[in-house]
């Protein structure tokens, strides 16, 4: 089967599992929505955006926890005092609260020109020890370090709506998201941009278009994050008359509370320890970006490109050079 029908095929399924007065800012402010946006990736675009262009942006930052997307909307205050900030509460796992989060998204604005898909979990991972001293004698070792390939998996949970956590929670909570703000992205005569974060974990292995939700495998995470790949391609294909384009985007290997999350009985004097050789990786592996700015490369360079021209068959890659330079690249999906 080919991606392209592959791409159809999934659309579909996702289309068939939907179904179970502006705030008076200037006409030609763009808005901006990113979900996760209170830490990691999420806020240091956030911050990025509002350096690259204070005046022309309306940011909103959709939030599961509202005390820290108020201190993340204070912080970026702090260093944007003119900036336009606003807070939007929404859980990306639970299908009423992105319903009703979409809905007052349309009461307040009347128009959304960029829509970062950011918000994601990895729950209860687990550390293949044996695998990992494996992998680090064999010819695989720098491809284990970038991506997790063969040494994490994870153990998901089931929502109050019935749906695998973490399916929900990155994949099928954006879908709803991104189907209940057709009527706010999509304009005649004017582009949007859907920007979805991706992984270098996403493996075709992990994912079994028999089982979109992974109810029965042990790499949830990397399953969600192909058919996050596989999503926004067919999510071009069915928007792109309408002026909606979607691309997807791999931050690289970034130490946020995900990453930490994956051996957290580590002391954090060990995860200081271990910087050292992740920067030696960087050597030898462009992916190791290490820091939540330089994992929002690809996020920002896509912010600036017109919609239009980019490839939809490609993962936009952040990067960052032995020497500590960042840039963007695309590779195949």
């Amino acid at each position: 089967m080919t991606l392209h029908r592959r791409g159809n095929q999934f659309l579909n399924q996702f289309s068939c599992a939907c179904c179970v007065t502006s705030l008076g800012f200037a006409e030609m402010r763009k808005v901006v929505l990113v979900t996760g946006a209170n830490s990691g990736v999420g806020l240091a675009l956030c911050e990025r955006l509002l350096s690259h262009d204070t005046e022309g942006l309306h940011l909103c930052l959709a939030c599961r926890n509202m005390q820290k997307a108020q201190a993340a909307r204070s912080d970026l205050l702090a260093s944007h005092p003119a900036a336009q900030v606003d807070l939007l509460q929404m859980d990306t796992s639970s299908v009423s609260s992105v319903l009703s989060a979409a809905q007052e998204f349309k009461v307040r604005y009347d128009r959304l020109d960029y829509l970062y898909l950011n918000a994601g979990i990895m729950p209860n991972p687990e550390f293949d020890v044996k695998a990992f001293f494996k992998g680090l004698f064999s010819s695989n070792v720098i491809t284990m370090f970038a991506t997790g390939e063969g040494i994490l998996t994870q153990k998901d949970g089931v929502t109050t709506d019935g749906l695998q956590q973490v399916f929900a929670t990155n994949l099928f909570g954006h879908f709803l998201l991104v189907r209940e703000l057709e009527p706010v992205l999509c304009h005649e005569g004017r582009t949007s941009q859907l920007v979805w974060t991706s992984s270098n974990n996403a493996h075709r292995s992990a994912f079994n278009p028999e089982d979109i939700q992974h109810r029965t495998g042990t790499q949830p995470y990397s399953s969600s994050k192909y058919a996050t790949d596989l999503l926004s391609l067919a999510f071009n294909q069915h928007y792109e008359k309408q002026g909606l384009y979607s691309s997807v985007i791999c931050p690289g290997f970034v130490m946020t509370n995900l990453t930490y999350g994956i051996l957290p009985s580590f002391p954090a004097i060990l995860w200081t320890l271990l910087m050292p050789v992740f920067w030696l990786i960087r050597v030898f592996t462009n992916t190791f970006t290490l820091t939540p700015y330089n994992g929002s490369e690809a996020l920002i360079w896509l912010f600036r490109q017109k919609p239009e021209s980019l490839d939809p068959y490609a993962k936009y890659h952040s990067l960052t050079s032995g020497l500590g330079n960042n840039y963007t690249q695309p590779h195949k999906v």
